[in-house]
């Protein structure tokens, strides 16, 4: 008799296990989606010319980027970064970590015909971004790139 309670006991831990197993499954990331905004302006911009920026993580991986064609001196590129620094240890959330975050930004100005580099300035997102809102790094003073000329 002792016997069958136990096995009812094991079964019943085992359907509880595999509940929250395929519960876990189902969940979803929690880690945010930050932005990076750069702003400036650009002297001397040849014609078509385009802004780019990339967002370097730690061990120089590339990893994000975005860019605009020039529509004046002025320029505003935005490039979103997903935060999640570690996949899930097992199915769902478990050890899930919420805190990569680029080392760098670089910022290019490139003329389109033919493709030439003009400018380039390398930024740290410690010390040349401020947090303006939860998620959102923004440049503490304008960057100005120079073009031909």
């Amino acid at each position: 008799m002792e016997v069958l309670v136990y096995f009812g006991k094991a079964r019943a831990f085992a359907g509880l296990l595999c509940f929250g197993l395929l519960a876990s499954a189902i969940t979803y990331a929690k880690c945010a989606t930050d932005v990076v905004v750069v702003r400036g302006r650009v002297e001397h911009a040849p014609r078509g010319a385009k802004v780019r920026v990339e967002l370097v993580y730690r061990y120089k991986a590339g990893g994000d980027t975005g860019e605009t064609t020039l529509e004046g001196p002025e320029f505003r590129v935005p490039v979103d970064f997903f935060t999640q620094s570690r996949r899930p240890v097992l199915i769902g959330e478990w050890l899930e970590k919420c805190d990569r975050e680029p080392e760098t930004v670089v910022v290019t100005l490139i003329a389109s015909e033919p493709p030439q580099e003009y400018d380039r300035v390398t930024l740290r997102l410690r010390s040349d971004f401020r947090q303006s809102d939860p998620g959102e790094y923004a440049l503490k003073s304008e960057i100005v790139l120079k073009g031909p000329g």
